[in-house]
């Protein structure tokens, strides 16, 4: 089967890097869409678009190059460009609390492709998608907690309970993005694969 995600060669094609470049830019855009929309924000978590671009590269690109354009995302915030939520950046993000999801959507995009690659089927890429952004939900929410309780000033009555309090206002959009990206992304590699 020759489509995006089954790929295992060691060198980027120049479409290979184009597809890289685009993600990156979709999570830049992703990221900030509270700056235009700014009560998306709940207790200092930015309510965006990038687990659905996250999962949605993972998805489409497979698990390599997914997880590839999520590193690349990063890289381009922690040399200082403003591309993280809030128009953020720099390497001093590294101990900004919301830090670990950019993290996980390294290892979203990863997980997420690495399973539609065992299986292709629609359901496959729905499934992946859903587990993909539960990885995001297990790692940025405990960063976040483990970074106010060691080096980050907390809110006032801070607790465990109230991170997953937060978190539970942005889960239904993104489960339901999830899905989305799962059948887009099962769609275009149709598309694709058509085409080739």
């Amino acid at each position: 089967m020759n489509t995006v995600t089954t790929r295992t060669h060691n060198k980027l094609t120049a479409l290979d890097i184009t597809y890289v470049g685009m993600f990156a830019a979709l999570m830049m855009i992703g990221a900030n869409i509270t700056s235009f929309v700014p009560f998306l924000v709940v207790g200092g978590v930015p309510i965006t678009l990038q687990p659905f671009f996250a999962v949605l590269a993972g998805a489409f690109l497979g698990s390599r190059l997914g997880a590839i354009s999520m590193a690349v995302y990063a890289f381009i915030g922690l040399v200082g460009a403003p591309v993280f939520a809030k128009f953020q950046g720099g390497f001093a993000q590294i101990l900004n609390p919301t830090f670990g999801f950019v993290l996980a959507f390294i290892l979203t995009a990863y997980i997420t492709g690495k399973m539609i690659e065992k299986k292709n089927s629609l359901p496959s890429y729905i499934l992946a998608a859903l587990i993909g952004t539960l990885i995001s939900y297990i790692i940025g929410p405990n960063w976040m907690y483990a970074a106010y309780k060691v080096w980050a000033q907390a809110p006032e009555a801070f607790t465990y309970k109230l991170v997953w309090i937060w978190m539970a206002f942005p889960l239904p959009k993104d489960i339901l993005l999830a899905i989305l990206a799962g059948m887009f992304a099962h769609r275009m590699q149709k598309i694709v694969k058509r085409r080739r």
